[in-house]
């Protein structure tokens, strides 16, 4: 039997984001592994308050990604239609992802700002807008593409394929917001540069700028691929780098961060990490 041309395309596709999936599993699970028992301590000793739950989403929804990710692409899938809902699936587990990574880092920056009222609203606002936004965008988009599975037998999966602004808008929001988080960061740094603030305050802005740097390349990545490379196989790759990148960076950085204030204050102490975010802590 003979292929055509697109066919071969879209089943060089598949077995590329089969490869790219693989590839993420692996990495996400060595990086699980490789934190497990210091994980496994701060899950037990630490206090239960909003950046923990957001800790707990960020760590472990993306396990739901991988999931949903190695059956769209490696379960045998013919029909059209149950392939875009998966899409959707994995698309709200991405969302769940990024939203709450982000969130632990806007708790952060009002946290740099003593618990600035003003500096929360316009951060929660800011916020707001952009999930809508990009939720809206996002699903539009997937309604309105198209699904490609593999006319040659053996190649399993489906995926999307979609062109146009709307396609690299989500991470043009994304790249506005957190441009206006390190902003915020760096404005109080400097404000700040000369006082004695502690080492969780140093750790804090470090940890604030080096997210938001990492953060800010990967979407000016992907807002550049679908302009560069029409084939979403490809650049696909750099949207779950960035998905599970700024997890694991939230996480890690948590982590650190929850070490730091053990030390600095004792293993018995009352005074958490996260309570600094609350309305009667300041740095």
């Amino acid at each position: 039997m003979v292929y055509s041309a697109d066919d071969i395309a879209a089943s060089t596709s598949l077995q590329f984001l089969a490869y790219r999936c693989a590839a993420m599993a692996t990495f996400w699970t060595y990086d699980y592994a490789c934190s497990f028992e210091e994980e496994w301590k701060f899950l037990h000793q630490s206090r239960w308050n909003k950046v923990k739950c957001l800790y707990i989403i960020a760590r472990y929804v993306p396990f739901c990604l991988i999931t949903t990710d190695l059956y769209l692409n490696f379960a045998p899938n013919e029909n059209p239609d149950k392939c875009r809902k998966l899409i959707n699936v994995y698309s709200c587990f991405s969302l769940m992802s990024i939203i709450s990574a982000e969130c632990i880092f806007v708790l952060r920056t009002y946290a740099l700002w003593n618990n600035n009222r003003f500096v929360l609203a316009a951060m929660v606002s800011a916020s707001v807008a952009t999930i809508i936004t990009s939720i809206s965008i996002e699903f539009t988009t997937i309604s309105t593409s198209y699904v490609l599975i593999s006319a040659i037998p053996g190649i399993t999966g489906c995926y999307r394929s979609s062109s146009g602004v709307q396609f690299f808008m989500p991470f043009l929001l994304l790249f506005i917001f957190e441009l206006g988080l390190v902003s915020l960061t760096l404005i109080r740094a400097i404000q700040s540069w000369r006082s004695d603030n502690g080492p969780l305050y140093s750790v804090l802005v470090k940890h604030n700028i080096f997210y938001y740097a990492c953060g800010l390349l990967l979407s000016a990545v992907n807002i550049l691929m679908p302009v560069l490379f029409s084939n979403y196989a490809y650049h696909s790759f750099f949207e779950d780098v960035q998905f599970f990148l700024l997890a694991i960076l939230a996480t890690r950085m948590h982590l650190h961060l929850w070490h730091i204030d053990r030390n600095v204050h004792g293993s018995d102490a009352l005074v958490y990490v996260s309570d600094i975010l609350s309305p009667d802590q300041t740095l």
